[in-house]
């Protein structure tokens, strides 16, 4: 059969010629999708685990004393991770007051930042259709939601590690950051069930100017990076970069990554901390470098033990609802005949997509953030894929259209058999049954964009009203309720009793003191926080003056007195 060319126009000629509906209402949707996974109810819920309140404590501690270098946990030292997201929570608890918003807010941020940079390089590559497709698609995959929720370094971590990697591919020449770049020529040839896909390599070269600009920041962004989580950055910047140099032979271009630019802006960025610190706390680098990067990676010392396919149900669990459309890219994408500009562009994002699997799967230390910066990359094959599936009339492509909306009635039919009840589940049940339902009858139907659309929307309601059922669950969750009864003023009279290390610290951050561990030779009646674990444990060797208030399963807050001697 003849090939039917078609010509790849600009994006703002291929967005008025494209889109199902006015660009206006796109940029709503877009937006409002933004807005709603990376910004909603960041406060609606206290900090959850162990790990939140001790971040929030560092970077509050480094608001209220000055002191922008040397971590802080109780007044001692402490160096388990860098110090970019302390400072951007600083800042944050600076501008806007001490909360759990504001401890938030840097995630969500930097979850933006990751996004815009992803969103870029999908318009560098195939114009406004497939950038449109990261914007709405990537803030709506559950691990971006998650951990822009989150008050910790891995979100930070993410973005600026994307940001470098973005920076890599046009110090590469895999993508032009000129304005008046050619556009890609593309023709689709169709031979039987099966579409085959050449592109005309018109892509201009970077002028060197550009190349300087993306080297500087490469580096300077890897060294924030760097300042996020350590070592791991140049890590996994450098191996992807290696491997994608492998296999496709483009040893030069990938040793332009060590130019002196690159390399300077990366020493001028990450290095004034490391020696800064290191110069105040001899004990830093054993510490950070010795512990809590090699120990961590090569023993299980930390006891954070997975088996070493962990990270694989992990990731497909962090792309939902879009875990599917890996299967069509794989399927598809892999086989089709591309431009050798596209081609070694798509193997370099996927090299940085693998890689981090791998890497974070032969370490003796697995918690589910060290897969985060997967994420981004992944997502960007999934748009391409999606923005290149839109007008197949491939089975696969509808079983990937309507696997959002099963989904949706599978979580539909969680909710119906959970133990929880109440009107914001019928809410919840009702929304994801009908949610569902258009979904798979506009992919049966082989409205992609449709499809698509209704996916993002039903999410956003799913997603509003499970922020709205965590602001109910927030005592279960989270010590907050519970320092609030105890009250400020009663603080300093507080103990603690065989509490689980995350309320421990949660207690802690907002009473705003390190509670001691109560026991039997204090004197005087005390306010001893507890669980119903080890309540009937503490009857035995104290007389209950009064409860606070009623239990939760977070904490019960009784008044006790020690037992006479007898």
């Amino acid at each position: 059969m003849n090939p039917t060319p078609t010509t790849a126009v600009d994006p703002d000629r291929q967005r008025t010629r494209d889109l199902s509906f006015p660009a206006l209402a796109w940029g709503f949707l877009i937006v409002i999708t933004l807005y709603v996974c990376y910004f909603s109810h960041l406060g609606a819920f206290g900090f959850i685990g162990p790990d939140e309140p001790r971040y929030a404590w560092i970077a509050r501690d480094m608001a209220e004393s000055g002191d922008w270098v040397t971590p802080r946990l109780y007044g001692r030292p402490w160096f388990e991770k860098p110090v970019l997201y302390y400072w951007a929570a600083a800042v944050s608890f600076k501008l806007f007051g001490v909360s759990e918003t504001t401890a938030r807010l840097p995630g969500g941020l930097f979850a933006l930042m990751t996004t815009l940079a992803m969103s870029w390089l999908a318009l560098r590559l195939d114009g406004w259709q497939s950038a449109r497709w990261v914007l709405l698609l990537m803030p709506t995959a559950v691990g971006m939601i998650g951990f822009s929720h989150a008050a910790a370094p891995d979100m930070p971590f993410d973005a600026t590690l994307a940001m470098a990697m973005v920076s890599a591919a046009v110090a590469l020449e895999l993508v032009s950051c000129e304005l008046g770049a050619k556009t890609l020529i593309v023709a689709e040839e169709v031979k039987s069930d099966e579409v085959v896909v050449r592109e005309t390599d018109t892509v201009e070269r970077i002028s060197k100017v550009s190349r300087y600009v993306s080297l500087v920041l490469f580096g300077f962004f890897l060294g924030a990076a760097v300042l996020a989580k350590g070592p791991a950055a140049v890590i996994l910047a450098g191996t992807a970069t290696f491997l994608w140099a492998a296999y496709t032979g483009r040893w030069r271009q990938a040793l332009r990554l060590l130019h002196p630019a690159a390399s300077v802006s990366f020493l001028l960025t990450s290095l004034p901390w490391y020696l800064l610190c290191a110069r105040l706390n001899p004990e830093f680098f054993r510490v950070f470098i010795i512990e809590h990067n090699f120990k961590r990676y090569l023993t299980p010392e930390f006891q954070h033990i997975q088996p070493i396919w962990f990270y694989i149900p992990i990731t497909l669990i962090a792309l939902l609802p879009w875990t599917v459309w890996l299967g069509w890219y794989a399927l598809r994408e892999t086989r089709a005949a591309f431009s050798d500009t596209r081609r070694r562009l798509l193997l370099f994002v996927a090299a940085w997509a693998i890689f981090p699997v791998v890497f974070f799967s032969l370490s003796k230390s697995k918690l589910p953030g060290y897969i985060l910066p997967a994420i981004p990359p992944l997502m960007f094959l999934i748009a391409i894929a999606v923005t290149r599936s839109i007008h197949s009339k491939q089975h696969f492509s509808r079983y990937a259209l309507g696997s959002p909306g099963l989904l949706f009635m599978v979580s539909a039919c969680w909710a119906v058999f959970s133990k929880t009840k109440g009107s914001l589940v019928v809410v919840f049940v009702v929304l994801a049954v009908l949610g569902g339902l258009v979904v798979v009858f506009l992919a049966v139907k082989r409205r992609a964009h449709a499809a698509l659309v209704a996916s993002v929307v039903s999410l956003l309601l799913l997603l509003s009203v499970v922020y709205v059922s965590i602001i109910k669950l927030d005592a279960q969750l989270s010590a907050r309720k519970a320092a609030e009864r105890i009250g400020a003023e009663r603080a300093g009279g507080t103990y603690a009793f065989k509490l689980q290390r995350s309320s421990q610290y949660q207690l802690n951050f907002y009473l705003h003191r390190e509670i001691p561990e109560w026991s039997p030779a204090l004197i005087g009646d005390a306010i001893v926080v507890t669980n119903e674990k080890h309540l009937e444990e503490l009857r035995n060797i104290a007389q209950i003056v009064a409860v606070i208030s009623d239990a939760s399963p977070q904490a019960e807050i009784i008044t006790v007195r020690p037992l006479p001697l007898p």
